[in-house]
């Protein structure tokens, strides 16, 4: 006989009803193979799709199988979850701090910082300000969406912090290079360049606009009318003569800081003795020009000497090698840490990325 009723799974007309139905709407949906609205089998039934794929915020990609509504998400990190690295961040975060670091390392030592310095304190903050976006960004709802993440580490951040170390490390780094290096050779290729210049002809008004002088065959220090001045360091003068015959006005002195006791001529600052030194380096320096000024005034009244328009020089062998030998040396430092901090980044981005990889499976 025909029974009707949902708990025998029997239709009114003996064939065998869907086994399913007593379910209804709110059943485990299809069975495997089930025929949908549109006539076709759906091979997943109740199941739905395995094998979506999503990255993780540590460059990972990773298999998260839904069952039917019926499974849960555990995150990320699932201990023994087979993983797929994501090169991109990992890429971009060697890339951006290291482009920051190079770029401001530049405009800090090189020529924009002499001739536009304002320009280069521009991009400087507009470089800094970068570096704030993407701090930003790492912590508010947009950045984590972009991470796919909530909760855990991210590249974003870790770019933030790295982006923040070469900042800084380019500022000190540059901002050294140029006090040390360029800005010195930049003022000296500023000024003019003079040759066989006599002490005994040549009068200071002559040169004032002399960056790097080569003295005539001859000329040395008369160390017997050195001075010192005294203001916490002691600031030396010696002046540089032709001959032994004084000179009418002593406008050409060689300077140095704290090498003579200031109380007696006995001037021993670099290069003194050197029969080959014949050449000056104009003093730049406006802080230290006073005192060197006062040295010379003591040393005309001890000496009943003139000196009506003094220039102050670092004695030097071959000044003209010495000033290239300051851009060699600022291109060098630039180019050694630029490709240092190369390799200290992506030494940092591969410690990153074990770090997440191990946070993943623990």
């Amino acid at each position: 006989s025909n029974m009707a009723g949902p708990g025998y799974g029997y239709g009114m007309q003996g064939a065998a009803a869907d086994p399913y139905a007593a379910f209804g709407a709110q059943g485990l949906g299809k069975p495997y193979g089930a025929i949908d609205a549109k006539g076709s089998a759906d091979p997943y039934g109740a199941y739905g799709a395995v094998g979506a794929v999503a990255y993780d915020a540590g460059g990972f990609a990773s298999q998260k199988p839904m069952m039917g509504g019926m499974g849960e998400d555990k995150g990320t990190f699932l201990r023994g979850r087979r993983r797929r690295m994501n090169v991109q961040p990992l890429f971009l975060s060697v890339l951006v701090p290291w482009v920051l670091f190079s770029v401001l390392y530049a405009v800090l030592s090189f020529s924009i910082h002499y001739e536009a310095p304002v320009l280069c304190f521009g991009i400087v903050a507009a470089g800094f300000l970068a570096v704030v976006l993407v701090g930003v960004l790492a912590l508010s709802a947009s950045g984590r969406w972009f991470a796919n993440a909530e909760r855990e580490p991210t590249w974003l951040k870790f770019m933030f912090l790295a982006g923040l170390l070469a900042f800084f490390a380019a500022y000190v780094l540059g901002s050294g290079n140029y006090g040390s290096n360029m800005e010195r050779y930049y003022n000296m290729r500023n000024l003019n360049n003079y040759t066989g210049v006599s002490p005994a002809q040549m009068r200071g008004q002559q040169l004032m606009d002399a960056g790097v002088v080569q003295f005539a065959a001859g000329s040395k220090l008369d160390l017997s009318k050195s001075n010192g001045f005294k203001n916490n360091n002691v600031y030396c003068v010696a002046p540089i003569t032709l001959g032994d015959t004084p000179l009418a006005t002593y406008d050409f002195w060689v300077v140095g800081k704290n090498c003579c006791s200031g109380s007696q001529p006995d001037f021993h600052c670099a290069n003194f003795n050197n029969p080959h030194a014949n050449g000056g380096l104009r003093l730049m320096s406006d802080n230290d020009r006073p005192f060197y000024r006062l040295a010379v005034q003591e040393a005309e009244a001890s000496y009943n000497i003139k000196a009506v328009h003094p220039l102050f020089f670092e004695w030097s062998v071959e000044p003209m090698t010495t000033v290239e030998g300051w851009r060699q040396t600022g291109v060098s430092e630039y180019l050694v840490w630029m490709l240092s901090f190369l390799v200290f980044q992506t030494f940092l981005v591969a410690v990153a990325a074990l770090a997440f990889a191990k946070l993943g499976f623990n």
